[in-house]
């Protein structure tokens, strides 16, 4: 009895333990339920009500768009020398958020060996180590070599970092330098070639998208937008023809002490430009000491009044209206328009229409222009191209000028007919006398390598042009001491012109400008070539006896690179 009494009183107390657990246990769980729902809402919150700010700061921290660059493409001669390259540099920046408070830069061996190499004050880095923490990016220096950039590298400082870059180097230095123009730091064409073709040499650069960890390592690169490559460039022109025409332009502007001088050389058969030059000219590569004025391609952008060279013109539209014959003697004393005298330099009493083109008569040539039309006269010097733009594709290229008025008076008309009145660029003038070699078919100019002219077109009958040509014409002679028998001889048709320049009041001033422009060999015309010397100030002014010695050693030169046959052999 005992027992079981015992037993009874056993079980009441085991059955209020057990109520006393599961209450325990029930409240837990109400516990870890509201925690859990509490942080299902709060990620409900984060994820979905304020992901964008939450986004955009985790984004801030982590994400970087990169611009996708192209390397510049290479600009070659006709033949494919480089004329212009891009070399591998870098730039270096400074990272400020990265570098910590307690770094003591001012006091540090590596920090001090960065400002060193990179001529830059230790101060100054200072500076922009402790100038905005917020900021990523500020450049250091830029253009680096990679010889620098290594050993920037080892110092393992932090918060500096090297960037890939390129730097334009230009092999030819100075021969055709502002033809081909230079680029700014950021590596933009702003003169020459590297101007105007700038968008075809640069392509299009995309963009990335990447993400990195705290360790600065990239677990995300993503394309944005797709870049389009760059190409490279194959001019027309002949670097050796062009190493020639520099040479021996330089020569002749130093001979006479000359403030500049021009030439412009042109392939006849297609309209390229195999070479174009100016001096003084400066390295591209070292730009930095150059004077601002001489990066100007003056062929295409100064303008001159073109003097005597444009003569044969008006002899081309006399023969084709009929007005003269190459037989036709006129009275070549001088004579006055409108209370003004026109003369010639050397006096002759009458001259036929070679004599007239021989001795550049101002009067003769002004006779036959009295005796056209106003329009016909101005036609003629548009159908050869004058007073509008070649189309080259060169920025900064002159249009020129020619009169707008229908009808010029008597005065107008003759001193029209020698050179003055119009402006024109060097380049229209060769521009002219391809024309003229060409036989009376116009051919547009190209500076970029072609096969076949742009178009042709007719503008003057083909034997009155021939026959001027052979009214130019002179024999040149090869010196290189040899025995007279032996003596090579080019024929070439040239056109000699000086020019008095207009001083800033608008008036004439005695300074001149010399040109000599011809077509060789007078045969088979194959090359113009123009040469203009500006402000001789040695004892001779005249073109032939400044520009002619200059025209002669360059044409006698491109003949005999080209393997073009002496008329005397």
């Amino acid at each position: 009895m005992e027992i079981k009494k015992n037993i009874k009183l056993f079980k009441p107390k085991n059955t209020r333990k057990k109520n006393y657990i599961n209450w325990r246990f029930i409240a837990l769980c109400i516990v870890v339920f509201s925690f859990l729902i509490i942080l299902t809402l709060r990620t409900m919150f984060i994820q979905v009500i304020d992901s964008k700010k939450l986004s955009y700061e985790g984004d801030r921290r982590t994400l970087r768009i990169q611009p996708v660059t192209n390397t510049r493409g290479i600009i070659n001669d006709r033949f494919g020398y480089p004329l212009a390259v891009t070399v591998p540099v870098n730039a270096v920046f400074i990272d400020p958020s990265m570098i910590q408070k307690d770094i003591d830069i001012e006091n540090n061996a590596r920090w001090q060996a960065l400002s060193e190499i990179l001529s830059i004050p230790l101060k100054k880095i200072v500076f922009h180590a402790n100038f905005n923490k917020n900021l990523k990016f500020i450049y250091l220096a830029r253009q680096i070599t990679p010889e620098v950039g290594e050993y920037i590298k080892e110092l393992k400082l932090p918060g500096i970092y090297l960037q890939e870059e390129g730097k334009r180097y230009y092999p030819s230095g100075k021969i055709a330098a502002q033809l081909i123009g230079f680029n700014n730091i950021d590596d933009e064409g702003i003169e020459g070639v590297e101007k105007s073709f700038d968008n075809y040499l640069t392509g299009k650069p995309g963009k990335r998208k990447i993400r990195k960890d705290n360790q600065g390592h990239v677990i995300e690169n993503e394309s944005l937008i797709q870049k389009f490559n760059s190409k490279n460039l194959i001019l027309s022109i002949d670097k050796e023809l062009q190493t020639i025409t520099y040479q021996k332009l330089c020569e002749g502007v130093n001979k006479n002490n000359a403030d500049f001088g021009i030439a412009v050389l042109v392939d006849i058969k297609t309209g390229e430009v195999l070479s174009m030059a100016t001096s003084p000219a400066y390295n591209p590569n070292e730009k930095q000491y150059t004077v601002s004025e001489n990066f100007r391609n003056r062929a295409i952008s100064d303008v001159f009044e073109p003097g005597s060279t444009i003569k044969p013109i008006v002899i081309i539209e006399g023969l084709k209206e009929g007005i003269i014959k190459r037989s036709s003697v006129i009275n070549t004393k001088p004579f006055f328009v409108q209370k003004h005298q026109i003369k010639d330099v050397s006096y002759h009493e009458k001259l036929d229409i070679t004599g007239i083109l021989k001795n550049s008569s101002n009067v003769g040539v002004s006779k036959i222009a009295l005796s056209m039309e106003s329009k016909n006269l101005i036609n003629a010097y548009l159908k050869f191209g004058l007073g509008q733009k070649t189309n080259l594709g060169l920025i900064g290229e002159s249009q020129g000028f020619l009169p707008k008025k229908k009808t010029l008076s008597n005065l107008d008309k003759a001193t029209f007919s020698f050179g003055y009145g119009l402006m024109v660029t060097p380049l229209q003038l060769a521009g002219l006398y391809t024309t003229i070699g060409s036989y009376g078919v116009y051919k547009p100019l190209s500076i970029i390598k072609i096969n076949h002219p742009l178009y042709e077109k007719r503008v003057f009958p083909e034997k009155y042009v021939k026959e001027v040509l052979n009214m130019i014409e002179k024999t040149i002679e090869i010196d290189e001491n040899i025995n007279q028998k032996d003596i090579k001889k080019y024929r070439v048709s040239v056109k000699t012109g000086t020019a008095k320049k207009v001083g800033i009041d608008g008036h004439y001033i005695k300074k001149y400008i010399a040109y000599t422009a011809g077509v060789a060999p007078t045969h088979n015309p194959k090359f113009a070539l123009i040469i203009v010397i500006n402000n001789p100030k040695g004892n001779k002014y005249y073109g032939s006896a400044v520009a002619t010695p200059v025209f002669n050693k360059i044409i006698i030169s491109v003949l005999k690179r080209m393997n073009i046959t002496p008329d005397n052999l």
